[in-house]
């Protein structure tokens, strides 16, 4: 089998979802940094591997790429403990994957980006307002799920665990307070736990 291929840009959270689980399944890969700042992911020879011209993006065989981080973390934890067999469980999983997508990653990601990568929060200091209030309300649906459960899906760590926790744990580096959120920084700590467990900073 063919070794796999991360193009990844290192402070990504949608890139660390996948270091991390490839990590925790001891799966061998190799990585190679795009740097998305310089505009190499908007290269002709990038954008022929995908025309989207986004990372994560994992070269799984000659010619065969997958895109889109949550797509390509079912991709690779089908078959592992990472994903539930159970056909509910697994549509749970799925459920709190778009969640990120949609009413997480756009809020707390963006706002992280602006701040903690770009270093431009004064310039983007009206827009923050916005992102910072649908945030905080992506959090409060975690902490009162998480009040009762462990992890997200099934009282075990999944895949819905990693793609969540990529960039709630690094929520403060865009400007949220995470101290009254008890569940959550409780579940941060669990996720810490986890066997295998890598930083967002390690390659």
């Amino acid at each position: 089998m063919e070794t796999l291929r991360l193009y990844d840009f290192l402070p990504s959270g949608n890139g660390y979802k996948i270091r991390l689980l490839l990590t925790q399944i001891g799966m061998p890969f190799d990585r190679i940094e795009i740097n998305i700042l310089e505009g190499e992911t908007r290269s002709p020879e990038f954008l022929s591997r995908n025309p989207n011209g986004k990372i994560p993006l994992l070269e799984i065989g000659e010619n065969k790429y997958l895109a889109e981080s949550n797509a390509i973390l079912m991709y690779l934890s089908e078959g592992t403990e990472f994903l539930p067999y159970d056909r509910f469980l697994t549509a749970q999983v799925l459920q709190w994957l778009f969640f990120e997508q949609y009413s997480h990653e756009p809020f707390i990601a963006t706002s992280r980006y602006w701040i903690s990568i770009l270093g431009k929060a004064e310039e983007y200091q009206e827009a923050l307002k916005e992102k910072h209030e649908r945030g905080y309300q992506a959090l409060e649906v975690m902490e009162n799920h998480l009040t009762e459960k462990t992890f997200f899906v099934g009282e075990r760590y999944t895949i819905a665990d990693i793609a969540l926790f990529a960039y709630t744990h690094v929520a403060d580096e865009g400007g949220f307070d995470l101290s009254r959120f008890k569940a959550i920084l409780a579940w941060i700590e669990r996720v810490k736990m986890q066997p295998g467990y890598i930083g967002i900073n390690q390659g």
